[in-house]
């Protein structure tokens, strides 16, 4: 996957932080990368939306982070 190759080449640059961290750092870096492709479906009024609960960027998003799905797919459409 494209995390390995990734994990891989900057794991041999040594930038002093423990390979415990690197991995954490990837995760979230990861995550951020698939809630950035998304796909949030505007509504017909135009104030409301919705994700697919099918959606592979969400799944992989609280995959990622140990997010609870159904509560993700919530805040990311309502403020309250």
């Amino acid at each position: 996957s494209l995390f390995s190759v990734v994990k891989n080449q900057l794991s041999i640059v040594p930038v002093g932080v423990k390979e415990s961290h690197q991995t954490t750092i990837f995760r979230i870096i990861a995550a951020i990368l698939h809630l950035g492709n998304l796909e949030i479906q505007g509504e017909r009024d135009g104030d409301a939306c919705s994700v697919s609960s099918e959606d592979e960027h969400l799944n992989n998003f609280c995959g990622l982070l140990g997010v609870e799905h159904s509560q993700m797919q919530h805040w990311l459409c309502h403020r309250k």
